[in-house]
């Protein structure tokens, strides 16, 4: 069995990507493979394996972003299809298909999940600049939830007028564009001054989760650099 759809990532379009507005996204089925991807949410790792990340206090003002977290590591006690998956992420072809979406090299991945219940949401901000972007896999199906529920990443247009140091709210952005997050589905984007991004306040029933596995493409000169000081300090590098 084969994870990825290579041949869909193979044909995805990098100049057009590189030329979305405001900032390079973008939201698409079928990245993995249909038989791929009911492997993986039949086999998603269970909430008691992960850390809680609650009330952390973030820079700038921002809220917290409140979800449990699980990072993925070698010998973790998983679903052998997970694995598997994770062994396609670390190959060729998906660091190329990487490399030619965002026009460059020396990349390094980090790899986690995040489970995100009730009344937790992820308030608008821009991602570190160590990252150079994201690919956020969705798993959660029409069989487990519903729309109405949120979840769908949002991709924010201040046409330039924020700090990315501050922190606004989301009905100051002047256009906000929808990630759909329900099925086999995933966004893409690029990391930059002005990547505004976030999710709305959850309102699903109690036991319900919103279920994300995220691909971070971090800048390895730089994440190098920060797990260097990180080791320096005796503090952990947290790769989200």
């Amino acid at each position: 069995m084969t994870y990825l759809n290579f041949a869909k990532l193979a044909a995805t379009d990098d100049k057009a990507f590189r030329r979305t507005q405001p900032y390079p996204w973008l939201a698409e089925e079928g990245f993995l493979t249909d038989e791929g991807y009911r492997e993986l949410v039949g086999t998603l790792p269970p909430v008691a394996m992960f850390d809680p990340f609650f009330g952390v206090r973030r820079s700038h003002g921002q809220e917290a972003h409140d979800r449990y977290v699980l990072e993925y590591r070698e010998g973790l006690d998983l679903s052998p299809a997970w694995h598997a998956f994770v062994e396609e992420l670390k190959g060729d072809a998906y660091a190329r298909f990487v490399r030619r979406m965002f026009g460059r090299g020396r990349l390094q991945f980090t790899l986690h999940w995040h489970y995100t219940p009730n009344g937790c949401s992820v308030s608008p901000h821009c991602d570190a600049k160590r990252k150079l972007g994201s690919h956020i896999f969705y798993f959660n199906t029409e069989q487990d939830w519903r729309p109405e529920w949120g979840g769908e990443t949002l991709v924010l247009d201040d046409n330039g007028r924020f700090d990315r140091k501050s922190a606004p709210k989301f009905e100051q952005f002047d256009r906000s564009y929808t990630a759909p997050s329900v099925g086999n589905r995933s966004l893409l984007f690029a990391r930059g001054e002005k990547s505004w991004h976030g999710v709305r306040e959850i309102r699903c029933p109690e036991g319900a989760m919103r279920k994300v596995f995220i691909v971070v493409v971090n800048d390895r000169t730089l994440m190098l650099a920060r797990q260097t000081a990180a080791w320096f300090t005796g503090k952990r590098a947290a790769s989200y």
